[in-house]
């Protein structure tokens, strides 16, 4: 690799020849402000808070996009750069709405940070502010564009990296905003609800649709029996909001904690993620043996089924039919442990923990009422989760161990990998090898399938089929695969796609980390590392071995595929339009 000399802040550094001055000083440890910069998504220059001074340049530089050269001098808090600094962000504070107290990003706002790490004792500027409408029409995602700060994170990510394209800047100079097209809102356009939008934006202006009171009513009502379940991403990531450390798993903590704020069973999504695989498996068996529409796609991921919908109608014949594992699970609470435990399905109200704000969109779904009821009433975030958890002054890291309940409480580890993309086909492929072969297997870990390269393609020899495999992680790569199998370029037996970069670990409901962070640790391998411990940890590692999955189908559903099955456990999709007219 090429190097080059440079002096920053007096220092002689010895830094890659392609780095640009901000990434020469954060490998240096010297700290420089940004708000705009994302690594390798939003590196555009535009806030004016990593300015730094460069020896003979006549003006200061944006250090996230300045290139280093042999013999730089850069000076990083010099008076004309901690002044150039508190002028912008004094000028960005001057119309932006202040209402911190109430603002969901309190304590995690990056403007927040900045403000207080730069000093800002008053505001010298009296801006032009407008009111701006808030658009909350989706059941999903808010946004406020009077707390926007046009650093325009979220646009880069819904275009570059997710390849939707649904939010843009509008309008010129001091009326830019940043929008939908046509001024709808999200709920008009063919946005996903994938909400990585809300996980890069710095401040409050772009949110998940809060539902915690919702749960808070059904809590307090006695008619109603209050259930929760919780998704495999939730636990390897909910300690963030209390201060653990990235990828931490705290599922003893979390189930004591939902125990405390009064839910009557706390269930683990992991069993049902088993049940998806037996379902899942079963029609991919049935499609590769009897000529049936290939390739299979997984259909786990609701941002991605959304997408598909909008995007690639054709292929809503490829999904699986099997709906995701936590509207399975609201299906069985609401029919098989119902019937159990002689309760009316009506009074059983059934809440989702999710690390996903697709999943509230989900929810919704009409075709998602199985029972004559909804299969799953609220889904919450985990960042909404964590919110209740403070509300009700509980103390989460001094909690005692607590289990999951049964019945359905028991999952294999199978069902805990759900949550890494690359998940499902493993999963998957640890049952379906056996059920071809007759026989155990021994090495159930395809480490070929696990990563986050953009796309991976892979050829597995089971008895009597060579299983050719394709998984994809954030819909831009989706598109691309995607593009390639209509086009006739590549052909596959399964396709697993997860709607978010990373799958469900980093989710549009995830905790929130700062740029800094996001840039320079990634959070994707961080919280799948914990995801594939969980896995390791567990007795029983394939979901066709769980013993909570054959005592359902031996009460209840009989085998997989069946009519029952099927009638409680399947659903279907219809094409959508991308702009409909009004």
């Amino acid at each position: 690799m090429d190097m080059v000399n440079i002096v920053m802040d007096d220092r002689k550094l010895r830094v890659p020849a392609n780095y640009t001055v901000l990434e020469a000083a954060r490998d240096a440890n010297i700290d420089i402000p940004t708000l705009c910069y994302l690594k390798d998504i939003n590196e555009i220059g535009a806030c004016r808070m990593c300015v730094v001074e460069i020896k003979g340049s006549r003006s200061l530089q944006a250090s996230c996009v300045y290139p280093v050269s042999e013999g730089l001098v850069i000076n990083t808090k010099s008076p004309q750069v901690r002044e150039a600094r508190k002028v912008t962000l004094e000028l960005i504070l001057s119309n932006h709405d202040r209402k911190c107290l109430t603002c969901v990003r309190s304590r995690t706002c990056e403007l927040q940070k900045l403000a207080e790490e730069l000093n800002i004792k008053e505001i010298r500027f009296d801006g032009d502010r407008r009111k701006m409408p808030i658009d909350d029409f989706s059941p999903s995602i808010v946004r406020d564009p009077n707390k926007c700060i046009l650093c325009r994170r979220c646009v880069s990510m819904c275009q570059k990296v997710q390849q939707v394209s649904v939010i843009g800047t509008n309008g010129r100079g001091f009326n830019t905003i940043v929008s939908s097209a046509f001024g709808l809102s999200l709920n008009e356009v063919p946005c996903t609800m994938c909400g990585q939008c809300i996980t890069v934006c710095p401040v409050g202006a772009l949110r998940e649709k809060d539902d915690t009171d919702k749960v808070w009513k059904a809590l307090a009502n006695p008619d109603l029996h209050v259930v929760v379940q919780t998704a495999p991403a939730v636990r390897v990531a909910l300690g963030e909001e209390f201060g653990m450390p990235i990828g931490t798993r705290v599922t003893s903590n979390m189930i004591a904690s939902l125990r405390r704020l009064g839910f009557k069973k706390v269930f683990d999504t992991n069993t049902a993620a088993d049940l998806t695989i037996m379902e899942e498996g079963t029609e991919l068996l049935d499609r590769i043996k009897n000529g049936g529409k290939l390739p299979l796609i997984t259909s786990c991921s609701p941002g991605w089924i959304k997408f598909c919908e909008h995007e690639y109608p054709q292929l809503l014949d490829n999904l699986s039919s099997c709906k995701s594992p936590h509207e399975m699970f609201g299906a069985v609470l609401k029919s098989y442990y119902a019937q159990k435990e002689g309760i009316d399905p009506s009074k059983i109200f059934v809440v989702s923990i999710m690390p996903c704000t697709a999943k509230k969109f989900e929810a919704n779904r009409e075709e998602l009422s199985s029972t004559g009821y909804p299969d799953v009433d609220v889904v919450l975030t985990t960042r909404e989760l964590a919110r209740m958890i403070r509300e009700a002054g509980i103390d989460f890291t001094e909690l005692p161990l607590r289990h999951y309940d049964d019945p359905m409480g028991e999952a294999s580890g199978a069902g805990a990998i759900f949550g890494a993309t690359g998940g499902v086909t493993e999963a998957a492929l640890r049952t379906v090898a056996e059920i071809l072969s007759g026989k155990s297997i021994d090495e159930i870990e395809y480490l070929e399938v696990r990563g986050v390269e953009d796309i991976k393609e892979v050829e597995i020899k089971l008895e009597g089929v060579t299983l050719r495999a394709a998984i994809a992680h954030g819909l831009g790569n989706a598109r691309k695969l995607l593009d390639r199998v209509v086009s006739g370029e590549k052909s596959y037996h399964f396709i697993e796609i997860m709607a978010c970069p990373g799958g469900c670990v980093t989710g549009g409901g995830q905790p929130i980390q700062p740029s800094e962070v996001r840039s320079w640790i990634d959070l994707r391998k961080e919280r799948a590392a914990a995801i594939y411990e969980e896995d390791r940890d567990l007795t029983i590692r394939k979901s066709h071995e769980n013993p909570a999955i054959k005592k359902l189908y031996n009460e209840f559903f009989e085998k997989p595929g069946s009519h029952k099955a099927h009638e409680l456990l399947h659903t279907h999709y219809t094409p959508r339009e991308n702009y409909p007219e009004k």
